[in-house]
């Protein structure tokens, strides 16, 4: 009898889990994620910002290895509201970004570094810096290109 109380328990518990929750198509959006300016379909008069890097790539041509080189991108705020960079990443610990924390206002320009370190590297090297911020696309990717060779 404890058994099949269980099992009854288990299924009732099972049921109302899943008829509590309504996966039909005809749902719609929660009207904050159509309001939200950050969506694909939100309202397109609220001021956003824009990033707009002079050049996304750059190549340090040869390069002795052992040897430190940086190269600063060029961009501008070409948005109408302030544009936060939140995170820059690397695709390699050899490759340093450094860039600015505070808010760039509506066509103020300013640069972030790229450092490479060849120390260890040979040959071909590409890397690939990731730009989060708050405007649309969220996320912007630089390169940088180097020919390490050995003296």
């Amino acid at each position: 009898m404890g058994k099949k109380r269980w099992i009854l328990g288990f299924v009732t518990v099972l049921v109302a889990l899943t008829t509590s929750c309504d996966f039909s198509k005809d749902n719609k959006l929660p009207s904050d994620m159509v309001n939200n300016p950050n969506s694909a379909d939100g309202d397109k008069s609220q001021k956003m910002p824009e990033i707009t890097f002079e050049t996304k790539t750059h190549d340090f041509g040869k390069v002795i290895s052992g040897e430190v080189v940086s190269y600063n991108f060029k961009f501008k705020n070409t948005g109408d509201a302030p544009l936060i960079i939140s995170e820059v990443s690397s695709s390699c610990g050899c490759t340093v970004p450094d860039y600015p924390e505070e808010p760039i206002k509506p066509g103020e320009e300013k640069y972030l570094e790229v450092t490479f370190d060849s120390e260890r590297r040979s040959g071909f090297q590409s890397k690939t810096i990731t730009v989060g911020t708050n405007a649309q696309p969220s996320n912007t990717t630089l390169r940088i290109k180097a020919k390490v060779i050995h003296p």
